[in-house]
């Protein structure tokens, strides 16, 4: 990776992005995306390469090392291409858009993605990592570059031609409006148990990803069944992802995915919204079962983000690389040796049995993930310890080592805040105080929700996507809008402030005017006033992230609750029918959709606490409510902050002389207020 400080400097120099940064000091002519590569293009008739990447992504930083620092190499690149970077967490409607075109063309993508386009944006060309020399079954980066530069000279209609027809499918519009399946949520489950793995836990093989929202439906669909079946296939994912090394298991927080099925050996990055996803997962595994286990997971990641990931305005940073010292996961990894070093010989051959860290090691050069694949009393037993001594002297061994890590080169950071992944984190901190308690937690939740509503939004109110070092740009797309919006909701029911209901009121307002589909329902990606590329999408399904479609179905039915504004809850359901048929035919893509379904199908409850917020017997019967698994239902509170006329759900519903009340309504329709916890949960139980 190039240093920042080398003379050399293209125009990537001015960007804000880490990732566009790394490639200041290439040789290749690079531009960002924006008017003047495009314009350039056009008026010398010669083609785009686009390369989109991320700052924490392992292979792109090879290629840029392979190929992009290479004199001659670049030196092909601006013969040949208008050559324009782009970080595919700025932008990702680009990314979007051009990862379609490649996965039509190769049957895959990933990053670095390499497209070609032409003048007009159509892409022709495209796949991911390209070695410099022929390996791998793959053809050189100079090679290709040569190529397509020839071919476009001497046969430009014909990928011409090519490109339109690219661009004519990703623009072909999927309609696929119709009657949701009575049985979807069912059949959800049901697929999801096909693709799930007994053995490890998790769903598919390798590489294997967290799916996070994965886990919670199978978590909803054990509550309306009592299937064990299910309560188990949630569970044993839970604690095999707890025990690998794709948990980091000192400093807490997970790393992207798994390269294998055992959830052992981890693409070593860290990824702010892999976090934000699953800390709600363990928080509901918590309360679905008790296991303080999951407790702890959820706390050590909460732990990670406040310790590493806070930025100096309070929101929260996007990304850790995978690499340190230009070696993949060198900082995660020990030997035995090491241990030892720390630990002492004693404890250290302790430690090695607890994280199973061997000579021969699990990962490269004989050094170890560390890793939990043997239970406590196994590992006890073992070593002819008692189960106590044992997880006593772990507990001393873990924060020694991971103060020895400390003192080793760290993996970079991007710095960059991105208000979709915030929005994300914002809900998992508000989500972790409600349940945990640690008023750090949301203390952090309210700074950065505070950062992004005044730092991230114009003068007229509309959200921008990032921000660096005091500069906040591009518009906002979809996904920033929905889980900001999500985000203020669980804030406003960890600290029942009205103003975060008044801020998702007005985001919803710019969604619905600036994003809906009025012709077929639901939203599209990015606004009626973003810029115009060759496709305006909307992508339902959910990836590595929930589909912020379905993100913000959930945010109407929970604003319906809580307001009583009936048309969202319509906006919401016609978002759902929407996507009717292609949701019937393949539920297990639509996990977080089938949540919303399923808040909607239960009927969910409107719990509304009524007593001022530092009174005992107010946080009594509020830890009555936050102590259990009730995903189907919003919590609100009747205080003298309190706003009936925001709130309708509010109205009459207060303290009397006695103290204070709580009312389990459905509809709006109530029972008769508990007073204790013993009637509280009698209702909350039934």
């Amino acid at each position: 990776m190039t240093s920042p400080s080398s003379p050399t400097r293209n125009r990537l120099a001015q960007e804000t992005s880490p990732y566009l940064l790394q490639h200041a000091s290439n040789p290749v002519d690079w531009y960002p995306w924006g008017p003047e590569a495009l314009e350039r293009a056009r008026r010398e008739e010669k083609p785009i390469f686009l390369s989109i990447g991320y700052s924490a992504c392992h292979w792109c930083h090879v290629m840029e090392h392979e190929s992009f620092e290479n004199p001659q190499i670049a030196a092909l690149m601006n013969e040949h291409f208008i050559n324009v970077k782009v970080d595919r967490e700025e932008r990702p409607d680009l990314d979007d858009i051009y990862m379609k075109a490649v996965q039509a063309m190769t049957g895959s993508g990933g990053w670095p993605m390499s497209v070609f386009l032409t003048p007009e944006l159509e892409p022709f060309f495209g796949g991911t990592y390209f070695p410099p020399v022929r390996r791998y079954g793959r053809p050189s980066w100079p090679e290709i570059v040569q190529s397509l530069g020839l071919a476009w000279r001497n046969d430009r209609e014909s990928i011409a031609k090519r490109g339109r027809a690219l661009g004519d499918m990703i623009r072909k519009p999927q309609v696929a409006t119709g009657d949701l399946d009575p049985n979807a949520l069912a059949l959800a489950y049901a697929m999801l148990g096909q693709n799930y793995d007994p053995e490890w836990g998790g769903f598919g093989g390798a590489p294997k990803f967290p799916h996070a929202m994965d886990i919670r439906l199978v978590l909803r669909h054990w509550l309306r069944t009592q299937d064990p079946a299910a309560l188990a296939m949630a569970t044993h994912t839970l604690d095999r992802m707890a025990a690998g090394g794709m948990y980091d298991q000192l400093g807490g927080g997970f790393h992207r995915y798994s390269t294998d099925e055992k959830w052992l050996i981890p693409h070593f990055e860290k990824m702010l919204y892999d976090n934000a996803l699953l800390v709600p997962a363990y928080l509901e595994g918590y309360l679905a079962t008790g296991n303080a286990e999951y407790a702890r997971i959820a706390r050590e990641c909460c732990e990670w983000v406040l310790r590493e990931m806070v930025t100096p305005e309070g929101a929260f940073a996007s990304t850790q690389d995978a690499d340190s010292e230009g070696e993949e996961g060198k900082f995660f990894v020990w030997t035995p040796k090491e241990l030892d070093l720390v630990l002492g010989s004693r404890v250290g051959r302790w430690a090695a049995e607890w994280w199973n860290v061997t000579d021969e090691g699990n990962f490269e050069h004989g050094r170890s993930a560390l890793w939990r694949p043997e239970p406590a009393d196994k590992v006890a037993a073992s070593l002819k310890l008692e189960r106590g001594e044992l997880e006593a002297a772990m507990v001393q061994a873990r924060a020694k080592l991971l103060a020895a890590r400390e003192l080793r080169i760290k993996p970079g950071t991007d710095d960059k805040v991105l208000t979709s992944w915030n929005g994300l984190m914002i809900s998992a901190l508000a989500q972790a105080y409600q349940v945990l308690g640690d008023e750090r937690h949301l203390a952090a939740a309210r700074r950065a929700a505070d950062y992004l509503l005044a730092h991230l939004r114009t003068p007229e109110g509309r959200l921008l996507a990032t921000s660096r070092g005091g500069r906040a740009k591009l518009n906002a797309y979809l996904d920033d809008h929905a889980f900001l919006i999500a985000g203020l909701v669980d804030l406003y029911e960890a600290d029942f402030d009205p103003r975060w209901i008044e801020e998702a009121l007005a985001l919803e307002r710019v969604v619905h005017a600036h994003f809906a589909d009025a012709e077929n329902g639901g939203w599209f990606t990015t606004s009626d006033d973003h810029e115009q590329l060759i496709a305006r999408l909307k992508s339902p399904q959910d990836g590595a992230l929930p589909a912020g479609q379905s993100v913000h179905v959930l945010n109407l039915l929970r604003l319906a609750e809580l307001t009583g504004k009936g048309e969202l809850a319509r906006r919401a359901e016609s978002a759902i029918r929407s996507i009717g048929l292609v949701l019937n035919r393949y539920p297990q893509a639509f996990s977080q959709m089938l949540a919303a379904v399923d808040f909607l199908a239960a009927g969910p409850r409107e719990i509304v606490i009524a007593g001022e917020r530092d009174d005992p017997r107010t946080r009594t019967l509020l830890t009555a409510v936050r102590s259990r698994f009730l995903p189907q239902r919003v919590v609100a509170l009747s205080d003298a902050r309190s706003d009936a006329t925001l709130m309708p759900l509010l109205d009459g519903k207060n303290a009397d002389e006695r103290g204070p009340r709580a009312f389990v309504c459905r509809n709006y329709a109530c029972k008769s207020p508990s007073r204790t916890v013993a009637e509280l949960a009698a209702e909350l139980d039934e």
